[in-house]
């Protein structure tokens, strides 16, 4: 063979090859917004939720391997150990909880995502028997499930100070005015 016809040859094979690599695909949509969207409706559910007092409902919003840091406890991992840990609490004729959504961010990859706020729980204090209110923030991590749906893998409070006695009010019931 000569060189005149080997490097055409080699020439062709190269634009040939290079013709057959497949494209790159698409970038996958951006849904960080509406991802995000969804932990805030889920939240306000969830805090919602809290006043029913039902157990199953209130740990519905965990993946079976999540784990919860509490204050003053060791870390609960596993659904069931975390429906045993807030049987308790709700149990409790003082438990309330309520919780306000700050922030929340969504991954790009759209399989993860995490949320901070406050959050108020009233309970009663073991030691005083008297009903307490504790303040503080939280940091929830959500992992977006195989139905779609987020579940949250990881939920860290951590009060801003010790728990205050719940104060009762001391003002009188209003009273009409008698005409004159």
């Amino acid at each position: 063979m000569h060189v005149r016809t080997i490097v055409p040859a080699s020439l062709a094979c190269v634009f040939l090859l290079a013709g057959c690599t497949p494209a790159a695909p698409p970038a996958p949509p951006d849904t960080r917004a509406a991802d995000a969207q969804a932990i805030r409706d889920l939240e306000t559910a969830w805090s919602q939720s809290a006043a029913t007092k039902d157990v199953d409902k209130i740990t519905s919003y965990y993946a079976d391997d999540a784990s919860i840091f509490m204050t003053d406890t060791p870390v609960i991992t596993g659904k069931a150990n975390i429906v045993n840990a807030f049987k308790p609490l709700v149990a409790d004729k003082n438990f309330s909880l309520s919780f306000t959504t700050d922030k929340v961010v969504a991954a790009k990859s759209s399989d993860m995502a995490y949320s901070q706020g406050k959050y108020v729980m009233t309970y009663t204090d073991p030691k005083t028997k008297k009903a307490v209110s504790e303040n503080g923030k939280y940091v929830t991590v959500y992992m977006k499930q195989d139905d779609g749906s987020w579940k949250a893998v990881a939920d860290i409070t951590n009060a801003d100070g010790l728990a205050t006695p719940v104060k009762l009010s001391t003002q009188k019931p209003l009273v009409p005015m008698k005409a004159k």
